[in-house]
């Protein structure tokens, strides 16, 4: 324990926690300064870190001129009942790979941690074409030609990363940990599997819950290659798409007070979503560690 260490060891290891954190942090704080400055203050030398006035109008103009409004309704359709199907799925495939036994388990476990090797670019081309040639959506027959599929709908949107074997892994890794008496408890009881997964499992993998869910809205959130290919219509723009074309169009014009405002919207979400969850992710990141 750290406790028990000698003064001289927890004092360097205080220092070097502390400016780790300033070098992390300090980015973040200089884009919210500049947010806050006149564009005149930008390119003062030396540079403070303080405005010495506080311009939030950077913020309204931004909001306005980006569509930040219906870019965020957007992107909360696609991180809320993306990370809801996530956690559904994710967890029922962990607590069957954990609990359940059945012929090719373990087989079939291997395959989904090998999923976990494949780059997000290496299955990108055969991603949009599972979703454009989808059967009987977008104009498509029986056998998914003669239409765009699930181009351009946020069903298409959000599919295609429901299913995650990250997240699988770190659901049967939690419920793993949990004693295997409680189920064979309940099974003597009477109750099926879905009763003993929905009112014994889940509510004892708070930790692990919370920490796919925050993994999941923040990918989600972050996401920019996906949205960008299958979405075409600017009505339906996420929150990172439409920051992107945001700050190619401030680049020409160089107003980087409002391009950091915007960037400091986008990330508001995310920050509040960490903090809520905080204490059951670093506990689910701990335990999900654990070996069996």
């Amino acid at each position: 324990m750290v406790q028990n260490k000698p003064l001289f060891y927890r004092f360097s290891l205080y220092l070097m926690l502390l400016l780790v954190s300033i070098t992390m942090i300090l980015p973040f704080l200089w884009m919210v300064s500049v947010s806050l400055k006149p564009i005149g203050q930008i390119y003062e030398y030396p540079p403070r870190f303080i405005p010495s006035s506080f311009n939030l109008k950077n913020y309204q103009i931004a909001w306005s001129r980006a569509n930040f409004n219906c870019y965020f309704k957007n992107t909360i359709i696609f991180a809320v009942i993306g990370t809801f199907l996530t956690v559904l799925f994710c967890s029922t495939g962990g607590y069957v790979f954990a609990k359940l036994r059945f012929p090719g388990k373990d087989l079939l476990f291997m395959i989904v941690l090998f999923t976990m090797t494949l780059p997000f670019f290496s299955i990108l081309i055969p991603l949009f074409l599972i979703v454009k040639n989808f059967p009987l959506a977008g104009g498509n027959n029986l056998f998914g030609r003669g239409g765009i599929g699930l181009i351009n709908t946020f069903l298409g949107l959000i599919l295609p990363g429901v299913v995650n074997g990250y997240y699988m892994f770190l659901f049967r890794q939690f419920f793993s940990m949990l004693p295997d008496e409680l189920i064979h408890a309940a099974r003597v009881d009477g109750c099926s599997e879905l009763r003993i997964f929905t009112q014994i499992i889940l509510p004892l993998s708070k930790p692990a819950l919370a920490t796919v869910s925050i993994f999941s809205f923040m990918s989600r959130w972050n996401a920019l290659v996906w949205p960008l290919i299958v979405l075409t219509d600017p009505r339906k723009r996420t929150l990172q798409v439409g920051l992107a074309i945001f700050q190619g169009e401030q680049l020409t014009g160089a107003q980087w007070n409002e391009l950091m405002a915007a960037s400091a919207i986008a990330l508001i979400p995310t920050i509040i979503i960490f903090l809520l969850g905080q204490k059951y992710f670093t506990t689910g990141i701990a335990l999900t560690g654990i070996k069996e």
